[in-house]
């Protein structure tokens, strides 16, 4: 199976704007390894091969372990992950599947309020968006994972 077309190439100002946000959080006060992780545990959600393909990759390169790169699917069940990186995991799960319910629930918000400071909630928050937009983009797109 081959991409559909290049979001890239066809819309580039669109694409280069992505990048941009990309550029914030990687500059921002999370922790990248928090980022990536959430990052993974939401295409997975998705079902973005493309994504989780890439993600677990930039993780393992980033040196990783294959224990927690395993575990990010079953991450409540897992002792690799530490409190802060739970409660962004809980947080990224609610918001990716606004499907199932109103609104990311108050318990949820406080957990990772606890571990993280507003700047850091809201760049939570638009790591969330942003990997929920990407998953969308390349399914839709069906861009081929590296390993494929």
């Amino acid at each position: 199976m081959s991409p559909r077309l290049s979001l890239a190439d066809l819309a580039p100002e669109a694409y280069k704007s992505f990048v941009a946000v990309e550029g914030f959080l990687a500059r921002s006060g999370v922790p990248h390894s928090t980022i990536e992780l959430l990052k993974l545990r939401v295409s997975q959600i998705n079902g973005c091969a493309f994504c989780v393909d890439m993600h677990s990759r930039d993780l393992r390169k980033n040196g990783e372990s294959d224990e927690r790169l395993w575990s990010a699917a079953v991450w409540r069940e897992a002792a690799c992950y530490t409190p802060a990186e739970r409660a962004a995991f809980a947080l990224a799960e609610e918001a990716t599947r606004l499907a199932d319910r109103v609104a990311v629930p108050d318990e949820v918000w406080q957990e990772a309020a606890e571990h993280y400071d507003d700047e850091q909630l809201a760049t939570l928050v638009v790591a969330i968006a942003m990997i929920n937009a990407w998953n969308r983009l390349a399914v839709t797109t069906r861009q081929v994972p590296a390993g494929a």
